[in-house]
């Protein structure tokens, strides 16, 4: 009994349904399985479905089945046990045990208990079938073994021809690796050069199964040695992650508590410098207040003075007006304007950002460009918009931050207009501000303004951030490219003559510069500029295929025309970075070179959706905002690893 359990446990279970073996079938791989587990099994793997084959679990292996236009679940009617699985199965499965029956008996629906054992027949008879079996001449010299006892029996089985019933397999093709009974032999194996009686090849299969049995038995212990490392680093693995849940949470706590000090610190920045912003104003009020009391007394006193018939009264009273001066004082530094940069991605959480009156802040000072890092395309904003009579066109572009809000104005050289593109309550908006020609350069200045080039006049625009027009500068000349130099002064580029001039506030040009190389003129079309950290002037011009970098007192710092695969060849829009980089739009390209005016890279190409692009700007938040003349679209990179 504790033989046949071991048996069943380990060679009569199927390993998909761990039960003994329910009508078993042997794939090729000579792995065996309950047919409708095997079966089961297939149907959840497609390439067996597709293969037209039974896959087995085990090895992975497949089995071509005899009839693929049956449903699957057939598949395995045709897939027979191996004998020794088929014998053990006799042997010592679940019905080989208890009371046995007599086969003859059995057959005709009866159920009477067997006494004896044909080992020939492989049978097992009553004590009346037994009697008939002794009268046949052809049966009555097997052997008949008494079950009355309780010694186990051997048992031989036969295994008969499936083609032939009634035949026995006695015989083996080495050629085919097949065993057949002896019609078989006659009929399909004539010509094979090796077939032997199966008994003559036992000490040899036997032999071959003792070598398996012991490679088996050495891949047992192998596999054992593994499962006891793998329960060996099971154990390990599961202290050791929880030793790093444990680190985790240590270092969410620590974080936590970093973050509750940063927030505590930025809550003390901002009362100390919105304090002492709100004084200035609150002290800007009062000193506002006195001085209009003030202006309001000296103007009673003036009208007064005006009705007096005394010479002499008018007379001091014009000589207390001159001596009374300017009233309007600001001691130390004032503040402009707070705002607080967030850094959603990062637990620094952010800073607080002062900006100070009359101190120029560059476009990408908040927030350093990481030019190494590969520009990804964060947004792209549609510049036509409803009302537009025409496709928009934008030619250059400057990014702004109004009351916390990143605000996008460009000037729109199709429509003859500006426009500011915003985000306000989660919804996109836009303001158009119409202008009497073809807008071409933007610039920022202070105070949350810009000024734009229109034929042969500067306007001065306020973003808040819908576009208002606050003036009109004329100018002498008709310019192109325009950025601010100081609260003060201004350089414009024009083309006739190709130039750059310094101007101040009213129009009056300062100083021109037409530098020269070889005594020939450098500029030819300089329709952009922009300002560099250091306070020079950089010029893009396309006809000369050239950058130039200037000092505002007109000597060239550099000039970039280089040749081969780094040459430009059709530049435009440029602007400069915090850090002294330079960006310039060239063809389908937005180059990067360094302060000294050296090719580092393309950061930018048509690989990258850059098609026909014009004006190129930088922002405080790491952004690269690219205007597609000939696309109706502004692309808005990230260039930044935090952003």
């Amino acid at each position: 009994m504790a033989t046949s359990q071991k048996l069943e446990e380990h060679f009569l279970t199927c390993t998909i349904c761990t039960e003994v073996f329910d009508n078993p079938c042997t794939l090729v791989c000579y792995h065996t399985f309950c047919r409708k587990c095997v079966v089961n099994y297939t149907k959840t793997r497609p390439e067996a479905i597709s293969a037209k084959s039974l896959l087995c679990p085990f090895c992975s292996k497949m089995t071509k089945v005899s009839d693929p236009e049956k449903p699957v679940e057939e598949w395995a009617d045709g897939v027979k046990p191996s004998f020794v699985i088929q014998g053990l199965l006799d042997s010592f499965g679940p019905g080989s045990r208890g009371t046995t029956y007599c086969t003859c008996c059995h057959a005709e629906g009866e159920t009477t208990p067997a006494t004896v054992w044909c080992s020939v027949c492989d049978e097992s008879l009553c004590h009346r079938c037994a009697r008939m079996h002794k009268r046949f001449p052809s049966t009555r010299h097997h052997d008949v073994l008494d079950l009355s006892g309780e010694v186990d029996i051997s048992r031989k089985r036969n295994v008969m021809c499936n083609e032939h019933k009634e035949e026995c397999i006695k015989f083996l093709c080495k050629d085919c690796k097949k065993a057949t009974c002896q019609t078989c032999c006659v009929i399909y194996h004539r010509k094979c050069d090796s077939v032997v009686t199966l008994e003559s090849e036992l000490p040899a299969l036997k032999s071959q199964l003792l070598t398996e049995k012991e490679n088996i038995l050495k891949k047992q212990i192998l596999m054992e040695t593994r499962v006891d490392t793998v329960k060996s680093n099971f154990s390990t693995e599961k202290d050791r992650y929880a030793q790093i849940e444990s680190d985790i949470k240590s270092s969410g706590n620590k974080a936590r508590e970093k973050i509750t000090l940063k927030e505590n610190k930025l809550l003390d920045e901002l009362k100390e410098v919105s304090e002492k912003h709100i004084g200035q104003l609150a002290a800007d009020i009062k000193s506002g207040e006195i001085s209009v009391q003030m202006c309001r007394q000296q103007a009673e006193l003036i009208d007064q003075t005006l009705r007096s018939e005394c010479d002499m009264d008018l007379y001091e009273m014009y000589q207390g007006c001159e001596a009374v001066g300017d009233t309007n004082m600001k001691d130390g530094e004032r503040i402009a304007s707070v705002m607080f940069k967030q850094d959603t991605d990062d637990l620094q959480m952010g800073e607080i950002v002062v900006l100070y009156e009359g101190v120029p802040v560059l476009q990408d000072s908040i927030n350093v460009l990481d030019l190494t890092v590969t520009p990804v395309l964060r947004d792209t904003i549609k510049v036509t918009v409803a009302g537009d009579v025409n496709e928009s066109r934008p030619i250059d572009v400057t990014a702004l931050v109004i009351h916390d809000t990143d605000t996008v104005v460009t000037a729109d050289g199709n429509n003859n207009c500006v426009k500011s593109f915003y985000s306000r309550d989660y919804q996109s908006c836009h303001s158009k501000l119409r202008l009497g020609s073809q807008p071409w350069g933007l610039t920022k200045l202070q105070h949350n303004h810009v000024a734009v080039t229109v034929h042969n006049t500067i306007v001065i625009v306020d973003v808040n951030p819908d576009l208002v027009m606050l003036s009109t500068i004329a100018t002498s000349k008709q310019y192109c490219g325009i950025t601010s130099l100081t609260p003060s002064t201004l350089a414009a580029s024009s083309k006739s003559p190709p130039c750059v001039d310094i101007l101040d506030m009213t129009g009056n040009v300062l100083r021109s510069i037409s530098p020269l190389s070889g005594g020939e003129k450098i500029l030819q079309s300089p329709f952009f500029l922009c300002t560099t950290g250091t306070g020079n002037i950089l010029v893009s011009d396309c006809t000369s295929r050239c950058v130039l970098c200037l000092t505002t007192e007109g000597d060239v710092v550099f000039t970039y025309t280089s040749t081969g695969d780094t040459a430009l060849t059709y530049p435009q829009g440029i602007t400069s970075t915090s850090t002294g980089d330079i960006l310039v739009v060239d063809s389908c390209n937005v180059v990067h070179l360094t302060e000294s005016g050296q090719f580092v890279r393309n950061l930018l190409n048509a690989d990258d959706g850059v098609l026909y692009p014009y004006g190129v700007c930088v922002d405080g938040r790491g952004h690269v905002y690219v205007c597609n003349y000939h696309s109706d679209k502004i692309q808005v990179f990230t260039c930044s690893d935090t952003a």
